[in-house]
């Protein structure tokens, strides 16, 4: 039965689990390269940074708040035109990296922010004392600082944006939400459901204890 049931389905979710990957990892990785610039100037702009800008962290962080206020099922179609345009489909992995980045970028811009807040701030004031440049004191005090928090922020995003992959799959984007929506859901197949659910419960156990084991690496405190 089990023979079977691989012969059947085994190639089918081989591919959806590349697809649930393919959407994770690239998405996530164009997030953080934004959320992280944003991250950095939320947190130098903000009262008591290194370099206060009221206006323009009060701009800033109300569109912040505005992407992390939408729900991914309603940016995922308000997007559809945008996504069209940059990608040229709406379908598929490609077709939903478009929403999958924009939505995750406020959140990880949110998360840096936190994170280089929890900074010491005589890391911050030795780097000064050196005469180092805000470019620098970023490089070389803030980031390295702050890296155990954001690397176990890492471990939040990508289960949260593994979840709107699932989402995402009931909208024809592929990967294991699909699968469990179109065959799990729409054609009753059970078994099927199960081994998707047991899928995704492994990926996020992976991811958690992999960012779990590199934040304790990089943490020297």
């Amino acid at each position: 039965m089990l023979n079977d049931f691989i012969a059947e389905y085994g190639l089918l979710l081989a591919q959806g689990t590349l697809d649930t990957f393919l959407m994770l990892l690239i998405s996530c990785a164009i997030a953080y390269v934004i959320g992280i610039a944003l991250g950095v100037v939320l947190h130098l702009t903000a009262p008591g940074g290194l370099r206060p800008r009221p206006v323009l962290s009060a701009v800033l962080g109300w569109v912040v708040n505005i992407g992390r206020s939408l729900p991914f099922i309603i940016l995922l179609v308000l997007l559809i035109p945008v996504t069209r345009t940059i990608a040229g489909t709406t379908t598929g992995v490609r077709g939903v990296i478009v929403s999958l980045v924009i939505s995750t970028a406020p959140f990880v811009a949110r998360m840096i922010e936190q994170s280089l807040a929890e900074v010491p701030r005589d890391a911050v004031e030795a780097a000064e004392a050196c005469g180092a440049s805000v470019p620098r004191i970023v490089f070389s005090a803030l980031l390295p600082e702050a890296l155990p928090s954001i690397v176990r922020g890492v471990a939040v995003t990508l289960i949260a944006v593994l979840g709107y992959t699932a989402i995402a799959g009931a909208v024809g984007a592929g990967g294991l939400g699909d699968i469990a929506i179109r065959y799990g859901y729409y054609r009753y197949e059970s078994e099927l459901m199960i081994i998707t659910v047991i899928l995704l419960v492994i990926v996020v156990q992976l991811i958690q204890s992999v960012c779990d084991l590199i934040a304790r690496r990089v943490d020297h405190r």
